[in-house]
């Protein structure tokens, strides 16, 4: 018996529980280690104290402080007047953070674009348009960067990105030249994609013409950047679950056109997937191996390299990734940014650069991304409290509380409730088997049952029902319409 094919992490992992009793597959394979809030629905974390945020550190001399707050913060990108444009995809949101003008510590204003997105992930800024990777397509539009506000419609240039699935973020970037560049991974776990654009990166003229295909096997590239000096363009990609605590490490790719790059038939230093290795040696024998292998299960998202006009000597020509942190390992790991030293001997140094998420077993932050701003400081995004840091040399000017959002209670809110409508959230919520990791009567053999708590400090209905359109990994994504989702939100709501 095998488990193999065209099943979401979610779905997997409750797979295996049914299928225990066979006792085919090793514990450790199946170890599901995630923080609470993470499990529960997605991003959002308990509020963090002032002792979280002193267990924080940068390198010695360098501070730590809270930029802004935006809910479910990912990609940065930064305009020439030094704002920086956030996406947060599962509200729907690309968020303006102003510069700090006013030298207080923290940015002047936080304020959405007024635009209509289908979780907006990657943005990139070009010859006066926005970029936007959206869930199915991508788009651009007219942008101001005297006033950082769009001055159109979105138009349409590239649409019909495959879908769904495991993993739904789009990831787009101006190349050095001047082709768009856009990021697709994998429907899965581990799979045979149907579709060629799955688990690679695709290039296109700017205005979506001239499709290339042009690089493969990577199985989720969420974030890549072009190394200043070299212009080699590196990618992040995270390597597959259910292969135990230590096994396949994460991978730093340097892509080049036309490179496979192993998944599914491969992972790490070459070494043959146990369920697909072997079913496609003309490809095998040409996969690249990582540029760097990250730790197993560390989930690498966001890269940005230093600018080498401002930063320090010593951080010169490193790039700077934020490991998300682990949820398939029986101990968690990762949950911090590293830097990337390139030696002389063309092997790559990682080292610890923002570290204090994860202590002994407790998460107060997941990072995203990590940007170098035009004032010297690293920004990181961290879709799990919440946060905008901003890792400085010296100590930190924050005299006063951090920047938030404008409240979008009004924007977001829907009509109350009603008994049918909770009623059928009910029955959804009992159809879907949710009682079974998240009620400790009812919960599946070996799992820790995570009750559903205080979802109404964190969720209004609309933004809950917008959550379950793309939940966060291993909760399973299941095919409900709008009214649905909507009540299911008004049922967990009101429990």
């Amino acid at each position: 018996m095998r488990i193999i094919g065209r099943i979401s992490l979610g779905m997997a992992l409750l797979g295996v529980i049914t299928l225990s009793a066979c006792r085919y597959l090793l514990p450790e394979r199946f170890a599901f280690n995630a923080p609470l809030a993470s499990m529960i629905f997605g991003t959002g974390g308990p509020p963090l104290t002032s002792e979280g945020r002193a267990r924080l550190k940068g390198p010695p001399g360098w501070s730590v402080s809270p930029f802004a707050e935006i809910p479910n913060a990912r990609l940065i990108r930064f305009t020439e007047a030094g704002d920086l444009l956030i996406s947060a995809p599962r509200s729907g949101t690309l968020w303006r953070v102003t510069a700090d003008q006013d030298q207080d510590g923290r940015a002047d204003e936080v304020t959405p674009l007024p635009l209509s997105l289908d979780r907006p992930h990657g943005l990139d800024l070009h010859g006066g348009f926005l970029y936007i990777g959206e869930g199915s397509r991508v788009v651009r539009v007219p942008f101001d960067l005297s006033t950082g506000a769009p001055t159109g419609e979105p138009e349409v240039i590239v649409d019909g990105l495959p879908n769904g699935g495991n993993h739904w973020t789009r990831t787009v970037a101006i190349g050095p030249d001047e082709k768009l560049y856009v990021a697709v991974g994998s429907s899965c776990n581990v799979c045979l994609e149907e579709d060629e654009r799955r688990a690679a990166i695709l290039r296109y003229s700017l205005d979506g013409s001239d499709y290339e295909l042009f690089a493969t096997g990577l199985r989720n590239p969420v974030d890549f950047a072009w190394q200043p000096g070299t212009g080699a363009l590196y990618t992040t990609d995270n390597g597959r679950d259910l292969l135990g605590n230590d096994f396949p490490p994460c991978e730093l790719n340097r892509v080049e056109q036309g490179g496979f790059y192993g998944w599914p038939y491969r992972n790490g230093h070459n070494v043959a997937d146990p369920d697909f290795g072997g079913q496609r040696p003309d490809l095998e024998s040409i996969a690249t191996p990582p540029a760097h292998p990250f730790r197993a299960h560390n989930a690498p998202l966001g890269i940005g390299f230093a600018d080498p006009t401002t930063a320090p000597e010593a951080y010169r020509d490193a790039a700077f990734v934020a490991l998300h942190g682990s949820w398939n390992r029986t101990e968690k790991d990762g949950y911090k940014v590293v830097s990337l030293h390139w030696l002389p001997d063309g092997t790559i140094e990682e080292r610890d650069f923002l570290t204090g998420f994860e202590q002994d077993d407790d998460v107060i932050g997941r990072p995203v991304d990590a940007a170098w701003g035009p004032d010297g400081a690293l920004y990181v995004t961290d879709d799990y409290a919440g946060v905008v840091w901003r890792v400085a040399q010296g100590t930190s000017p924050l005299t006063s509380s951090v920047s938030r959002p404008a409240s979008q209670t009004d924007a977001t809110a829907m009509p109350s409730a009603t008994a049918e409508q909770i009623a059928e959230g009910a029955q959804l919520y009992q159809t879907h088997a949710c009682a079974g990791c998240h009620e400790a009567g009812e919960a599946l053999e070996g799992v820790v049952p995570h009750p559903l708590r205080a979802l109404g400090e964190r969720y209004t209905q609309a933004n809950l029902a917008t959550f379950f359109l793309a939940p966060t990994p291993p909760m399973p994504r299941f095919d409900l319409d709008v009214k649905q989702r909507e009540a299911l939100a008004a049922y967990l709501l009101g429990r």
